[in-house]
């Protein structure tokens, strides 16, 4: 580190300046916007119709809040090992490293090669033409930018936060200012979001993934600081803290934008399943053919921007992981390599295994967030730690167990499918939450009655 700072930045700085603070957090907003994040608002404003902004609300709990929340404490605590250490130093590594994979090469990486491809290219394709072929060229030229990006760390933030997702933000507004004066064709609220638009709006910014990605991004923030030669530890974390602010806003502003798109025309679009049908529709009726081509670059900027984020994390961390036994440099290369190969021939395999495997980590990482933002004012215990991640993670998994691969756990299984919010797939929030309040009281009651006593035996 002090090589970097030294080197590029003549030593260090106590202070970030103005442009190297907006970089930093424009940066981050990008890491966080994939194809998901534009995809989903969209399809939200089009199923909510007048129940979008309650809706909204409630999506950025989970797709803004959280994700936010999860940056500022990866960054706080040096790390995710750091954080998640405080489960134990096995719980660490497994979490950790299923973090790592499952996000990137096993599922986020190949994604955001293949999405933007199959959402904004391939519909156009002319018939007759190879569409692996065209899929071929397009991840090629997409991973060898993302490959080009990573493999200089220290100029991230610069090729990041200042070029790409300024670029990205503003093609999205242009899109909005345009299609925001199209004929507003407002609809009612359908399906769940008709009886419990709060509950689905939250769920669907579940969907996301976001909480999960920001235990990776936030690490990658707190060294892109670092490297602009800010050495104080309380520094890197208050601007740590004030770019997920300043993410978080820019967000939560774009999601507005993008849940209006599909809120203006919701009653002429009925039953759409697919927010890229949205924007399609919205932007070819207002830019006509050019309309395609500027989502088409709107989805490679936002897919490229959280790749290069995603490969840069794992690479950092699998290099410290391994003892730098193989270099950042190389893990860049491996991740890449497979991830262009997974996005052409078996992103459907990864899909079968990734998911589950998601579904079973992020309510953990939601847990360890929600701990790790309030830990100063309460002082977990490890007992407080580990009883409550390990809730979190037993409680999905025998879901997962039971709705992917049909293995029951007798008594078990029926016991998580009775717990409240089970339809809702939110069964273990409850019940980690209680074990939560139980064990901090309890434990805060018995390492205080030590205490007392310790003091009685010296008196």
């Amino acid at each position: 580190m002090n090589k970097y700072c030294n080197k590029f930045f003549g030593g260090y700085n106590e202070k970030l300046s103005t442009s190297q603070f907006l970089q930093v957090s424009v940066m981050l907003f990008g890491l966080f916007f994939g194809a998901g994040n534009l995809i989903f608002p969209p399809l939200l404003g089009n199923q909510a119709g007048s129940f979008t902004f309650i809706s909204l609300l409630a999506f950025c709990v989970t797709a803004v809040i959280f994700p936010v929340m999860g940056a500022i404490v990866v960054g706080k605590t040096e790390g995710l090992t750091n954080l998640s250490n405080r489960v134990s130093p096995l719980f660490s590594v497994v979490f950790t490293t299923a973090i790592y994979l499952s996000i990137g090469p096993g599922l986020g990486i190949p994604r955001a090669g293949s999405v933007p491809f199959e959402m904004a290219i391939a519909p156009y394709i002319p018939q007759g033409f190879n569409i692996n072929l065209a899929r071929f060229l397009y991840t090629l030229v997409f991973f060898s930018v993302a490959l080009f990006v990573c493999l200089k760390p220290n100029k991230l933030v610069k090729r990041v936060g200042k070029y790409l997702t300024p670029a990205l933000l503003i093609m999205i507004v242009f899109m909005f200012l345009k299609v925001i004066t199209m004929d507003k064709n407002i609809g009612s609220p359908v399906g769940e979001y008709k009886n419990a638009p709060l509950v689905k709006g939250f769920l669907e910014g579940y969907n996301t993934m976001d909480a999960v990605a920001a235990l990776n991004f936030g690490f990658v923030i707190a060294q892109s600081i670092k490297r602009f030669g800010v050495k104080d530890k309380n520094e890197v974390t208050n601007y740590t803290i004030k770019a997920g602010l300043v993410a978080g806003s820019v967000l939560f502003l774009v999601y507005a934008m993008l849940a209006s798109i599909g809120m203006i025309g919701s009653s002429k679009l009925v039953g759409v399943e697919n927010g890229a049908v949205i924007l399609t529709y919205a932007v070819k009726n207002v830019f006509g053919n050019f309309g395609i081509v500027l989502l088409a670059a709107i989805f490679t900027l936002a897919c490229l921007t959280t790749c290069i984020g995603l490969i840069t994390s794992g690479g950092e961390y699998f290099e410290s992981l391994f003892n730098q036994k193989l270099s950042y440099r190389k893990w860049v290369l491996v991740w890449t390599l497979f991830s262009f190969l997974m996005a052409n021939f078996g992103l459907n395999k990864l899909l079968e295994f990734s998911v589950p495997l998601l579904t079973i980590i992020y309510p953990v990482a939601l847990v360890l967030i929600l701990m790790g933002i309030s830990h100063n004012f309460v002082n977990y215990s490890k007992e407080s730690y580990l009883f409550t991640a390990s809730l979190s993670v037993l409680i999905p998994l025998v879901e997962v167990l039971n709705n992917s691969f049909g293995i029951k756990l007798w008594f078990v299984t029926n016991l998580v499918e009775s717990l409240p919010l089970y339809k809702e797939g939110l069964s273990w929030l409850l019940p980690s939450l209680f074990v939560l309040v139980i064990t901090t009281v309890v434990f805060k009651f018995l390492y205080t009655f030590k205490e007392n006593e310790k003091i009685k035996e010296r008196y």
